[in-house]
């Protein structure tokens, strides 16, 4: 019988998000600020370059198939002054032509090292031993910010795993620990103006509101204004003291607003994540030979005669799975979006019934989450 989850891995993701599936309220702790927020214009930048490696043992592009690899080696050797005969036809093995990227990180300087990873253009075979070449490196605006040079690393080539030798990983691609050198500075205007802004990785209107209050609360009134539901004005000194204020500003705890409902379902392996704030209304789907049924009925709680106390009514959900006739598992005391998923491992379902249930209560409007499908 098919499983809709491997049991390990459902216990954990049910165990870490018992609570959220079961509507219980769990105080949201705080977070430092530099966790939530990053100050605008302080960013890192993707670099990129084209070259060669050489130095292959016989495994790298066929160049009948990679012409452009045999251009970009007769390139480099006009360039050094070597020029080949007319016609001449190279029988290249040793060569590969490859793609070079690196990330220049915020306020990189001249001659600061940086790790780069080498990526194979054609049909080589690995790049295991090789050496890549000057490479430039340039940025969006194609100007040069760092050169590259070095001997390649491929790792985990040849790794033992039960005993057998196994490749683990892609011959094709390489690494260079500080295999580039900064060769010029991205300007940062961080002490410039009377302040800075401050963007929240996720935009949120009440914990852009709480970053304020937290802010001002630590450096006075006036010091902090949300703009909209992502950037936050910050008034800082614009002397040398402001370095020291953007530290004290990271280490400010804050307590963000609880995130909205969602769940995150990967349709391939059948892996559901969902926070605390999922729930789910009355409903009824059928799929195939399966039936979900979710009803909410009130349950009275009298007092005893002469106790004085009053009548309560409060809702209790139950869930009913059904997947052959007459054979109905019941759930009772919570209609919780996680106990529908342990009924439904139970019978067996697979990772497409669960996509098709979730998106028919969606649709339905039963269930209170964004749905992501990955």
């Amino acid at each position: 019988m098919t499983t809709l989850l491997p049991k390990r891995r459902l216990n954990i993701l049910l165990i870490a998000l018992l609570a959220a599936g079961l509507g219980m309220s769990l105080p949201v702790e705080a977070e430092r600020l530099k966790d939530l927020a990053t100050i605008q214009g302080v960013r890192s930048n993707q670099l990129i370059g084209y070259s060669l490696v050489v130095g292959l043992d016989g495994t790298g592009d066929q160049t009948t198939q990679t012409p452009f690899t045999v251009q970009s080696l007769i390139s480099m050797l006009q360039g050094m002054g070597v020029t080949l005969p007319q016609g001449t036809n190279l029988q290249l093995k040793n060569v590969a032509a490859v793609m070079v990227t690196a990330t220049l990180p915020p306020f990189a300087q001249p001659g600061q090292a940086l790790d780069v990873t080498v990526s194979s253009m054609g049909n080589a075979k690995s790049l295991r031993g090789g050496t890549l070449l000057m490479t430039p490196l340039k940025g969006a605006d194609n100007q040069v910010y760092a050169m590259a040079q070095g001997n390649l690393v491929v790792g985990g080539v040849g790794a033992s795993a039960n005993g057998s030798q196994t490749q683990i990983n892609h011959l094709g691609v390489g690494r260079i620990s500080a295999g580039a050198t900064v060769e010029r500075a991205v300007p940062v205007a961080l002490n410039q103006g009377t302040g800075i802004n401050l963007e929240l990785k996720d935009s949120d209107f009440s914990t852009a509101s709480k970053v304020v209050d937290a802010i001002n609360q630590r450096f006075g009134t006036g010091t902090a204004a949300a703009q909209d539901g992502r950037v936050i004005r910050v008034n800082a000194p614009a002397d040398s003291s402001r370095v020291s204020f953007l530290a004290a500003l990271e280490s400010i705890n804050v307590n963000p607003a609880e995130s909205s409902a969602k769940v995150i379902l990967n349709a391939r392996t059948g892996s559901v994540v969902m926070n605390r704030s999922v729930s789910l209304e009355d409903c009824a789907v059928s799929h195939g030979n399966l039936s979900v049924v979710i009803n909410t009925a009130p349950v009275i709680s009298q007092p005893g005669a002469l106790s004085g106390g009053q009548t309560v009514s409060t809702a209790r959900s139950e869930i009913s799975i059904e997947k052959e006739p007459g054979k109905v598992l019941k759930l009772d005391g919570g209609a919780s979006l996680s106990d529908v998923i342990k009924a439904l491992n139970a019978i067996g379902a697979t990772p497409q019934d669960l996509l098709a249930i979730l998106q028919a209560m969606k649709s339905a409007g039963a269930l209170r989450a964004e749905l992501e499908v990955i």
